[in-house]
């Protein structure tokens, strides 16, 4: 596979990685020139408890490019997906394609400027971490997924499924790429919720006082996605039939243990949010990956009450008037049901 990968950090730095290792004919795109030096200067290593190694990857600034790729993979954070979009549209060929490989629904932004026909939709849910320029830390191994997003079962998905096993060799393509990307929200709400403290994320999952709230907030999630006639998925311990209302006793809180098991076994011990939040101290991506679904929600009659305060606090600690603590999650606790 000839790729560009737009954005060389956590997702595009790994992925890239192993693709470039494997033989693929990988260029980097970054808009941190710290991290594009290095790359070309020294290799971009990925270190861990996965595999160390080093591969070298040719690393441009955006506007240093001037070829088109067929597949161009976009890797940034879900809020610079517009502008990313837009930046890469004159790299993209007539018939190639841009595949969304990041947390959230982007592939609604993406179709809304490259067009449906040439939008990809996929799912990451492995751990890893930017550390500094040129260094990635890949924490875990987990669920790597692409699809269309009309669920048609395509040559192009079928070949990046291939491409993809480089990386990963339990790759899959999907007829149902929403299924999963709207499973990955609701556990994103999760994820978003134990950073508002300084828990790792298995401690703070694993809290039995704040099980309650983690149930109601994936079950809002899942009503929304309900709503739109999408049928989540499980990956990794997460099981969204588990969340129903309907669901026997006691078990979203054995998909909640599940989910403690996988992520106790990643070196990735916080969530890209948390290090967002406390490390780099930078905005997270919790309006489009959860204010998104709020809008979703509103505009199909479901309420969403507790994912509303989540957005809200945790802008909140973005400005600096709350803090990243348990009593934070307290306060949005206090919506859930007893």
């Amino acid at each position: 596979m000839k790729c560009l990968v737009w954005g060389a950090g956590a997702i595009g730095g790994t992925m890239g990685a192993y693709l470039a290792r494997a033989g693929h004919d990988v260029t980097f795109v970054d808009n941190v020139e710290d991290h594009v030096a290095a790359i070309n200067k020294n290799g971009i290593r990925i270190t861990g408890p996965i595999e160390e190694f080093t591969q070298h990857v040719p690393a441009f600034s955006p506007a240093q490019l001037s070829l088109t790729w067929d597949t161009i993979m976009l890797c940034t954070k879900a809020h610079h997906t517009e502008a990313a979009t837009r930046a890469l549209l004159p790299h993209l060929t007539h018939d190639g394609c841009v595949i969304s490989v990041q947390n959230g629904l982007n592939e609604l932004t993406i179709a809304g400027i490259v067009g449906k026909e040439r939008t990809v939709g996929a799912f990451v849910n492995f751990g890893a971490d930017y550390i500094e320029p040129g260094v990635i830390l890949h924490g875990s191994r987990a669920a790597t997924v692409v699809g269309e997003i009309d669920g048609r079962i395509s040559p192009r998905a079928i070949a990046i499924r291939d491409a993809w096993r480089d990386f990963d060799r339990r790759a899959l393509v999907t007829p149902n790429i929403w299924g999963f990307l709207w499973g990955k929200e609701a556990y994103g709400a999760m994820l978003f919720a134990t950073a508002l403290t300084n828990e790792p994320i298995a401690d703070a999952l694993a809290l039995p006082q704040y099980r309650n709230l983690y149930i109601a907030l994936a079950r809002e999630i899942l009503a929304v996605a309900k709503a739109r006639g999408v049928i989540p998925e499980s990956f990794d311990g997460f099981d969204p039939a588990a969340y129903e209302p309907d669901a026997p006793a006691g078990a979203a809180e054995r998909s909640l243990d599940a989910l403690v098991v996988h992520n106790r076994k990643s070196a990735k011990t916080h969530s890209g949010i948390w290090r967002d939040l406390a490390v780099r101290k930078r905005p997270t991506e919790v309006d489009p990956q959860l204010g998104i679904v709020a809008t979703i929600g509103k505009d199909a009659g479901v309420a969403v009450p507790i994912t509303r305060k989540l957005v809200k606090l945790i802008h909140e600690i973005e400005d600096g008037v709350r803090p990243q603590s348990l009593e934070t999650l307290d306060e949005l606790a206090t919506l859930a049901p007893a």
